[in-house]
This record gives C-alpha cells, sequence and structure tokens, in this order.
C-alpha cells in the first residue's frame, strides 16, 4: 500500500510540476514532493520485482531511481563536470541497458514471445533508454554541462521516469488499479502518450529558446 501510495503521489506532483511554470515555486515544491515520492516508489518496487522474481520491473524500478536521481544532481550543481557519483550512476543505466537488452532477447527467443508474462518490446525500450542515458553520462563527464543542454538533461530524466510511473500504473497494473468501466487500452494510453508529448515539447523549447540558453 505505501508502494501504491509513493507511485499516485508521484503521478499527481510529476503532472503538476510538469504543467507548472519551469522555475517557479510550484513547479520547485512539487517537483521535490515528485522525487520523494518516486524514489520511494522505484526503490520498493525494486526489491519486491527481485523478491518474486519480476525482472523487467526490477529493471523499471532501477532505471527510475536512477533517472531521477541524475535528474535532482544536475540542478543541484550549476556546473556539471566529472564526479565519482556521476560514473557510478553511468555503471547502473549502463547495467540496466545491458540487462534490458538480453531481457527483451530471451522474450524473443520464448515460445510465448514473452518474459515474465511481458512482451518483449517494454525490455527493449528500458534497456535502450537507460543505454542513451549511459552513453549520455559518458559525454557529460568528458565535456561537462550547462545552459540549455543542462535543463535539458534535468527535464527529460524526470519526464520518462514520470513516463515508466505512468505507463506502470495505466497499462501495466491497470487490472488492479484502474476502475472497470474505464479498463480500456486507447483511454488509458492517452495519459501515458501525453507524458512523452509533452517532454518532447518542453525539450524543444528548452532547447531552441534563446532564453534557456543563458541558463
Amino acid at each position: 500500500m505505501l508502494h501504491i501510495g509513493a507511485g499516485l503521489i508521484g503521478l499527481v506532483s510529476g503532472a503538476v510540476a510538469l504543467y507548472a511554470l519551469k522555475g517557479a515555486n510550484l513547479h520547485r515544491k512539487s517537483g521535490m514532493i515528485f522525487v520523494y515520492a518516486m524514489l520511494f516508489m522505484s526503490s520498493t518496487g525494486a526489491v519486491m520485482a527481485a523478491l518474486k522474481p519480476q525482472r523487467l520491473s526490477l529493471i523499471a524500478g532501477v532505471l527510475t531511481f536512477y533517472l531521477v536521481v541524475t535528474a535532482l544532481l544536475t540542478v543541484r550543481r550549476r556546473v556539471v563536470g566529472f564526479h565519482w557519483i556521476d560514473l557510478g550512476a553511468m555503471l547502473v543505466a549502463l547495467t540496466a541497458g545491458i540487462a534490458g537488452i538480453r531481457l527483451g532477447s530471451e522474450a524473443l527467443a520464448s515460445a510465448t514471445g514473452k518474459i515474465d508474462g511481458l512482451p518483449a518490446t517494454p525490455a527493449f525500450v528500458l534497456g535502450a533508454v537507460a543505454l542513451l542515458a549511459a552513453l549520455l553520462d559518458v559525454r557529460m563527464m568528458a565535456r561537462g554541462l550547462q545552459g540549455a543542454h543542462r535543463i535539458a538533461r534535468h527535464l527529460w530524466r524526470m519526464c520518462f521516469a514520470l513516463f515508466i510511473a505512468a505507463a506502470s500504473f495505466f497499462l501495466v497494473e491497470a487490472e488492479g488499479g484502474v476502475p472497470r468501466p474505464i479498463r480500456n487500452l486507447a483511454l488509458l494510453s492517452i495519459p501515458v502518450l501525453l507524458v512523452l508529448v509533452l517532454m518532447f515539447f518542453w525539450l524543444a523549447r528548452v532547447l531552441f529558446r534563446q532564453r534557456y540558453r543563458r541558463a
């Protein structure tokens, strides 16, 4: 129940932070609530997934925790260079990425096309995102990170963590958490896809508007 409660708080606070004026007081406060809720939800989810075991859920929990922590560190440090914690985080993302791709390959090779009851696609998506994040970590440690790219790093990582939480609640766990009258795949996909749409919208504004380049 604590895990579910933290997930709901994360979804609500994440939605508020996503729609609020970036940098404003509401954005900062809702964002910190989102961070605490997501760290609790992802860590407890990863532990429960390891005990079941549900390998894809374990990867999702680890990746979500990593994304939120690295997104928070990005805005807490004005100029980002090489830090040992960044190296450790990169290794976590690399491990999760390799595990995701391997899990997806196992699912494709299985008789049912599934692994732990889930298809291969989510495993490949999580694995690819984790590997991309690890590659961007390497680039950041080598070149540093400032201005618009620093904000973009914070933005996409927080948004993708919210996307994982939304997909888990509305799609994966819909059977137990969503009322039957609205338990429709097309309908439940809307809030999940909306997170991605808004993520790309804000990324475009951050990367192409001049006022963010001077942040």
